[in-house]
């Protein structure tokens, strides 16, 4: 029998994820939709467990069976739809990440994708994925694929030590998995905030709380009784508890954790209060027939709106508005309904997948090896073009032009800065980073691995380098590596993401991350200070905030702290290469992918001015007067007569939006040279 309060609920939770994804601004908390729908999948599979409990491995073969049925067929469509779009209109700077995603979307791995995606802060300049709302879904087959056996455990212990009733054993197992899984909750969010909203341990007690309140239900109808007043008291409570989450709660809440108890508690109080449609219920207003329908198609309907709202600005050219948006909102309720309609209603059943019930196994099994070969195809086509483009571009860089990447506002009277042909494919670029990114040689999630990496010559005369900072410094590793084929150099690198290196401690999301970045500073002022050093480069982009400061007190903060800093290194004697911070494409979300929707157009993706960064580093060693010490500002290289530029001398200037790529930081080296030679010979007069 359906239920019409939880296809209600299901509506309600399909309409807060839409409107928070389409109108952000007008449910901060609509996010919490997707909680709402776990607490209802633990509750009504709960609950079908018990009133069928597993008993054998085919009985466990039948559930999963219906499961793959129900889902399956639905989400394999919206996949398929989602790599067609991709192929037909998405830049395919994009092509690859969003068919890994896709691939683990199809093995329902999603929020295992992104919880891994989630430590590299890079991530975020990537354009949206369309699949990446399949984390939920991930979440809630991986549950369904482990609840059962739980159920049968737990049954059949019961019944051979006979100390309590089936469901009291259930219940029990049941509530030692939603005190685990809070606890990883709360921890999680503390000590990993971004993979925290991803991983399963941290989502499981509310789907196995949702299983609480079937295993409860029956004890709370005969205490309620025929009391409708009591009833309606307890799913109204439950449903402001929800409207209170979703429009005040916000991203920047500490999230699952405990926070995720408001709505959780409260939906599973309307599903335990079974209300029916008496005087004053809310059931008179739930049960109306848009709001059944929509719950009736809230599945298929949260599928497509996420890809829908992605695809569809590829499709068009630009992006939606609010009229385009309540069009798509009206696009995908009719996608929806002919999905439930004519894919959902009519694969779910038996027939034609269910008879022989392996043919469940392997219409999953054939689809989802379809998608990971499909995935695996546009992933080897994109390396190819990557391949074939690195392959030209070292002709290029064997015999580089006066034009070439930096070089064309060098000689900027013979050469037009974009460059008669884009000589680094858009494809190419996106993955043009340098070999840290490769190597693993960075300092990434909590900071807790304080690794350092050696690049150059091994050689025992080998003049010794050490590459100080965060991604900013990285970006300058290609060019220092061309200098040290020719000149002898061992590369060190101190590498760490957003952590700066001040002597003070930065803000992070947890107090573990803040005090490991602390550790990493501290360790790495020490090793330069004692390590001797022939030169240190030193580059920083200084954008996380101290705690309790604005960004004004921060930069303040940060130049003092840098001119201590550098104050320890230049005592020793150690010559010491600032570079200064470069231009950042703040204003784009992605330069190569920009470049990839605008190839007639390339000043399209061109800034101005107002890329430029404010550098406390660079201002702390311009105000220290030292011969061991020196800036070099190459923002002349990237910016000429107001406009800052994405594309130079035929090189995409950034394989993101703010750090360059390997490229065009090659074409900066003999700059770099000239700037150390100086700085060196200076020190060395001393």
């Amino acid at each position: 029998m359906i239920r019409a309060d939880i296809q209600a609920l299901r509506a309600i939770a399909v309409l807060l994820v839409v409107a928070y994804h389409f109108f952000p601004g007008t449910v901060p908390g609509g996010f919490i939709g997707v909680d709402v729908f776990f607490v209802i999948s633990g509750f009504l599979i709960t609950g079908h467990l018990l009133s069928k409990p597993p008993q054998s491995p085919r009985m466990l073969a039948d559930f999963w069976g219906r499961r793959i049925r129900r889902l399956l067929p639905a989400s394999f469509l919206v996949l398929l739809a989602t790599l067609v779009a991709m192929l037909l209109w998405a830049p395919q700077t994009i092509w690859s990440g969003i068919s890994k995603e896709i691939a683990a979307s199809a093995l329902y791995v999603q929020n295992w994708f992104l919880a891994g995606q989630a430590v590299d802060y890079l991530a975020v300049d990537n354009a949206p994925s369309p699949v990446q709302h399949f984390w939920s879904l991930s979440v809630e087959e991986q549950f369904y694929l482990v609840w059962p056996v739980v159920v049968l455990i737990a049954i059949w212990l019961v019944r051979r030590h006979r100390r309590r009733t089936e469901r009291q054993a259930v219940g029990v197992a049941i509530f030692v998995i939603v005190v685990a899984s809070l606890i990883a909750s709360v921890v999680i969010t503390i000590t990993d905030p971004a993979a925290a909203y991803f991983v399963s341990w941290t989502r499981a007690w509310e789907l196995g709380l949702g299983g609480l309140g079937a295993c409860l239900f029956p004890w709370v109808q005969q205490r309620v009784g025929e009391s409708h007043a009591a009833r309606v008291v307890v799913a109204y409570v439950g449903l402001v508890m929800i409207a209170v989450a979703a429009f005040s709660f916000t991203g920047a809440m500490p999230f699952p954790s405990y926070t995720a108890a408001l709505p959780v508690v409260g939906t599973a109080l309307v599903l335990v209060a079974g209300i029916g449609r008496g005087a004053l219920s809310p059931l008179r207003v739930m049960a109306w027939r848009p709001v059944q329908i929509v719950g009736d198609s809230s599945y298929s309907m949260y599928l497509w709106h996420w890809a829908a709202l992605v695809m569809l600005p590829y499709a068009l050219g630009h992006a939606l508005h609010r009229n385009g948006k309540l069009i798509t909102i009206i696009v995908v309720f009719f996608l929806a309904w002919l999905t439930k309609v004519l894919v959902e209603d009519r694969l779910r059943g038996r027939r034609p997948l269910g008879v022989p019930l392996r043919r469940s196994f392997l219409f999953a099994a054939v689809g989802m090896l379809a998608f990971v070969l499909a995935a695996g195809g546009v992933v080897g086509f994109v390396n190819m073009r990557a391949a074939a483009a690195q392959s030209q571009l070292d002709t290029e860089l064997n015999d580089p032009a006066s034009c070439f990447g930096s070089r064309a506002l060098v000689n900027a009277n013979a050469c037009t800065p974009h460059g008669k042909s884009l000589l680094t494919d858009p494809v190419f670029a996106a993955a043009d980073q340098p070999a840290p990114y490769k190597d693993g040689c960075w300092v990434l999630g909590d900071f807790s691995d304080q690794k350092t990496c050696h690049y150059g010559s091994d050689l025992p005369d080998a003049k010794k380098v050490a590459l100080v900072g965060n991604s900013h410094a990285g970006q300058w590793l290609p060019p220092l590596q061309q200098i040290a084929k020719k000149e002898n150099w061992s590369i060190t690198t101190y590498l760490i993401s957003e952590c700066y290196t001040v002597d003070r401690p930065i803000q992070f999301p947890s107090a573990q991350k803040m005090k490991n970045c602390s550790d990493w500073n501290d360790k790495v002022i020490t090793d330069v200070q004692h390590s001797g050093y022939d030169l240190v480069v030193f580059s920083n982009r200084t954008a996380q905030p101290m705690p309790g400061m604005t960004e004004a007190q921060t930069f303040a903060a940060a130049q003092e702290s840098y001119t201590r800093v550098l104050d320890e290194w230049l005592r020793t004697g150690t010559p010491v290469l600032v570079l200064r911070d470069t231009p950042y494409a703040t204003e784009l979300r992605n330069v190569p992918d920009c470049v990839a929707t605008h190839l007639k157009d390339l000043s399209a993706c061109d800034g101005t001015d107002a890329r430029k960064q404010v550098d406390p580093l660079a201002a702390a060693a311009e105000a220290i007067s030292a011969p061991n010490l020196s800036v070099l500002d190459e923002t002349s290289r990237i910016c000429a007569k107001g406009t800052c530029y994405s594309v130079l001398g035929g090189v995409i200037v950034y394989f993101d939006r703010g750090h360059m790529s390997a490229t065009f930081a090659t074409s900066l080296a003999p700059d770099i040279k000239s700037a150390a030679d100086a700085l060196l010979a200076r020190s060395a007069k001393r």
